[in-house]
């Protein structure tokens, strides 16, 4: 295989969705089932799903499925890894072709829920890769959305919708400075021990 990056400007997503519930399956499928994945490439296996598509599509997806599965009430974690780049991915780029109307977002924006999230940008094969990672964090702070930095990672909270478009931004941003991003995020909603720490029972 080519060992070059940039054959294709395919964006990707691959998750995984813990509800921590015995009813599990169904906040799963029921998650996946309302959200509108026509203008992305998705498969679900054993461990995990993979959505593939333009940024715009695959961000829309990818938020439609966690504010349909938080809304379920139930806690539940989003753990997975956005990319575009990568060498030699090209299977289903005939979804870059769909048209730019992000097709969850009208049934979507009205729902809320928080979005909590860690995150860490890898800019491939990029000597200066501190200067894009700091990019996004100022991207972060300009959005509201930055709390703190973590080891090995960047504290995000707020609005579900505010959270993803700060990580939307901050792809896009990286996305423009080099040819090889992945960005990984680890999201929580409905956790006991916040509503604990929060005083809400």
């Amino acid at each position: 295989m080519d060992n070059l990056c940039g054959t294709s400007r395919i964006a990707g997503f691959r998750f995984s969705l813990y509800p921590m519930t015995d009813d599990f399956i169904s906040v799963i499928k029921s998650a996946l089932k309302k959200t509108d994945t026509s203008k992305v490439w998705t498969k679900t296996d054993h461990i995990s799903t993979v959505l593939r598509g333009s940024i715009e599509h695959v961000f829309d997806a990818a938020k439609a499925i966690y504010l349909y599965a938080a809304n379920s009430e139930k806690h539940i974690v989003m753990n997975g890894t956005f990319s575009i780049g990568c060498p030699g991915d090209t299977q289903g780029d005939t979804f870059l072709t769909a048209d730019e109307k992000r097709v969850n977002e009208e049934f979507v924006h009205t729902l809320k829920a928080e979005a909590p999230c860690q995150f860490a940008l890898y800019p491939m094969n990029e000597p200066d890769y501190m200067d894009i990672i700091m990019k996004a964090v100022e991207i972060a702070k300009a959005d509201g959305t930055f709390v703190q930095g973590v080891h090995y990672a960047s504290e995000l909270d707020g609005d579900a919708h505010d959270v993803f478009r700060t990580l939307e931004a901050a792809f896009r941003m990286a996305n423009q400075q080099t040819t090889h991003v992945t960005m990984t995020v680890n999201f929580s909603a409905n956790s006991p021990s916040r509503k604990q720490k929060a005083g809400i029972k």
